[in-house]
């Protein structure tokens, strides 16, 4: 099956049930599938045909959900790019390596679009949901006045057929732009089903956006599968709008990445907590976090803030993203979770061997979720795999004995230490403790003489005042000596990712620039 055809099977189920909320307009099923069927059609005159890319630069909105289905209908490739970016050249290569014959986009982006068609000969169209600028497209008027084609009905993709082209940041060169085929996607979300066992009459909230698998997968395609509707937020701030309109729409299940989770346990006070826990959270039997690590500070404030314990999970682009899920109730501390159903992960040494359960190693992953490669990119994508078709996570992790996964940190974040292994991760998360701190950073520094030392950045709670001493004196009393960063920083806030996940690179870019600077004789 792909992804339309899913939809298709469930509107014929559900025809007038609410699939989409998005603002003020409340979209069924058989409306849904219609404006995607429409969109199809506009996408035919337009010139897409199998195979073809069209990239997707929205915020999250119906529209987005309508365009994907679309080109999903036709076999055609969806190319979500991160509405964030901005810069001309960054946007250029992601839709030339692409090879997008469009772009979907909105008025507030239009700016970044209007002149690539004349350096990107691939680039026939730009089309804007929102806008009237001449020349520009509008969405819903091209889809009011499309008409058939041949063959209207046919479902022109395969469920090994490329459905979307996801472009992720790397530490170093241009973005890889990771394969998903239909296949990938819908077994993702299947699976993902077996274990956490929702029900049609759940209520998502696609809060993450909708560039990003773990949003598509979690609260697009399983309410897709289930039959269940889904709250769209189309801007995470302000939050009030979207708090509202959770306990209005009554939101079963909750995703989200750790700082938003930790944000509405402070929150919770006072007359905020009788909104959010009484109206809000009313309904939330399942909060689930995932993109970024989560600390036992957030576990505890929102357990104590509004009686629920986050499921953790862990997933990455090239796995559709859900690698694993903690099972509601079988929470274990610490852990991300067991494998999803089909999915096999295993730990291996530096040279490629498995090792028993209980010792840390890089996280291998094989299963029906796993990309093909990267498009366009055969060094990449062959050192993704060991030789014999296991992913190679990049992350270091231990399973125990109940098969239960523990994330360490990233391979590459790993520091060396005098010829000692040091997980950045495990230091953070004990300055995490200290009462005054809100976040922290720790990264590894190269120096000439081939050795690494650590740096910490922290981020104090808001009104409090925080003395690089005070940090410098706690590292001492609780952390071994090998283990305690050499320099710490107070910053006022750490560089993140459209996920808040921290951007190590750029600390260590601009301590590398630092220290250049400071060789350079005046």
């Amino acid at each position: 099956m792909v992804i339309y055809s899913q939809l298709k099977l469930t509107a014929s189920k559900y025809p007038n049930k609410t699939a989409f909320v998005d603002g003020e307009k409340r979209f069924t099923y058989k409306e849904i599938l219609h404006y995607s069927d429409r969109c199809a059609e506009m996408f035919w005159q337009l010139g897409i045909r199998k195979g073809d890319s069209v990239a997707i630069a929205l915020r999250n909105s119906a529209e987005f959900v309508i365009s994907y289905m679309g080109l999903s209908k036709l076999g055609a490739v969806a190319v979500p790019i991160n509405f964030m970016i901005s810069k001309q050249d960054e946007l250029a290569y992601i839709l030339e390596n692409s090879r997008s014959k469009g772009v979907i986009t909105e008025e507030d982006f239009l700016k970044n679009y209007e002149k690539l068609p004349a350096i990107l000969p691939d680039l026939k169209f730009i089309i804007s949901t929102n806008s009237v600028k001449e020349k520009i497209h509008n969405f819903w008027t091209y889809l009011k006045h499309s008409h058939h084609y041949p063959q209207a009905d046919k479902v022109w993709a395969d469920p090994e057929d490329i459905s979307s082209i996801l472009y992720t940041s790397g530490t170093t060169g241009h973005p890889k732009g990771v394969l998903l085929t239909h296949r990938n996607m819908l077994e993702n979300a299947k699976a993902a089903i077996d274990i956490i066992k929702p029900s049609e009459k759940e209520v998502f909230m696609a809060l993450l956006p909708m560039f990003h698998t773990l949003c598509w997968t979690a609260n697009v395609i399983i309410p897709i599968v289930l039959g269940a509707k889904t709250l769209i937020v189309r801007n995470i701030t302000p939050p009030k709008p979207w708090l509202t309109a959770m306990g209005k729409e009554g939101v079963t299940i909750m995703i989200a990445v750790p700082q938003i989770y930790g944000v509405l346990a402070k929150e919770a006070k006072g007359f905020k907590k009788i909104f959010l826990k009484y109206w809000a959270f009313r309904k939330v039997w399942l909060a689930v976090s995932g993109a970024a690590p989560l600390n036992k500070t957030i576990i505890h404030a929102f357990d104590k803030a509004f009686g629920l314990k986050i499921c953790e999970g862990y997933g990455l682009t090239e796995t559709s993203p859900v690698v694993t899920i903690t099972p509601p109730k079988k929470i274990k501390h610490g852990s991300v979770g067991k494998a999803l159903p089909g999915v096999n992960i295993k730990i291996i040494d530096e040279n490629g061997n498995e090792i028993s359960n209980g010792q840390p190693g890089e996280i291998c992953v094989k299963g029906p979720n796993v990309t093909r490669g990267y498009h366009k990119n055969e060094n990449a994508t062959s050192e993704l795999f060991t030789k014999d078709g296991w992913l190679k996570t990049g992350d270091i992790g231990i399973i125990d004995e109940d098969g239960f996964l523990f994330i360490q940190d990233r391979k590459k974040d790993m520091v060396i230490v005098k010829g000692l292994k040091v997980f950045p991760a495990q230091i953070e998360q004990v300055i995490n403790t200290h009462p005054k701190v809100q976040e922290n950073a720790v990264i590894g520094i190269p120096d000439s003489s081939g050795n690494e030392t650590m740096k910490c950045f922290c981020v104090a709670k808001q009104g409090e005042t925080l003395d690089k001493s005070e940090i410098i004196n706690f590292i001492k009393t609780n952390l071994d000596a090998y283990k305690r960063p050499r320099e710490v920083e107070i910053v006022d806030s750490l560089p993140k990712n459209s996920l808040q996940k921290v951007l190590k690179r750029e600390l260590l870019k601009r301590e590398l620039e630092r220290k250049m600077r400071a060789h350079v004789p005046a």
